[in-house]
């Protein structure tokens, strides 16, 4: 499959799924109590794009602190791609390539959910339990 990108160039696209692969979502604790509760997880954008926006390891972060920065009771989903009922893309954004879940997130693919601590000038930090977990992927 490939993509057609404005610049007129055409790339391959990445693989759907990577074996061993966490990725992660950033939602709120009330969010994510709801999905409890109803048994799976849609964000807003599922109705309004058509997919979860999801990010690996490396783009979280930077992804937490550009749309989320001073945004208090956020949790950090942590999901195991091979679990996920529903397809996932990797499709380029922002000048990278991140994962989209073109479906409803099942609760038994969130391997770890994490409170996202903010600094004094509300920045988005690490949480101090991710940093302990072994490296994915």
């Amino acid at each position: 499959m490939y993509d057609g990108l404005a610049d007129g160039l055409v790339r391959p696209q990445l693989p759907t799924h990577s074996l061993d692969m966490a990725l992660f979502h950033i939602t709120t604790c009330a969010a994510w109590e709801s999905a409890q509760a109803h048994g799976e997880y849609s964000a807003p954008s599922l109705a309004t794009e058509g997919f979860i926006h999801l990010s690996e390891d490396r783009q979280w972060l930077v992804t937490a602190n550009r749309f989320y920065c001073g945004v208090r009771d956020l949790v950090l989903l942590e999901i195991d791609a091979d679990r996920l009922s529903a397809e996932v893309r990797r499709e380029p954004a922002d000048g990278d390539h991140y994962p989209h879940l073109y479906g409803a997130l099942n609760l038994d693919a969130v391997t770890g959910v994490f409170a996202l601590p903010l600094d004094d000038d509300g920045a988005i930090t690490l949480p101090p339990d991710l940093g302990r977990r072994p490296h994915r992927g």
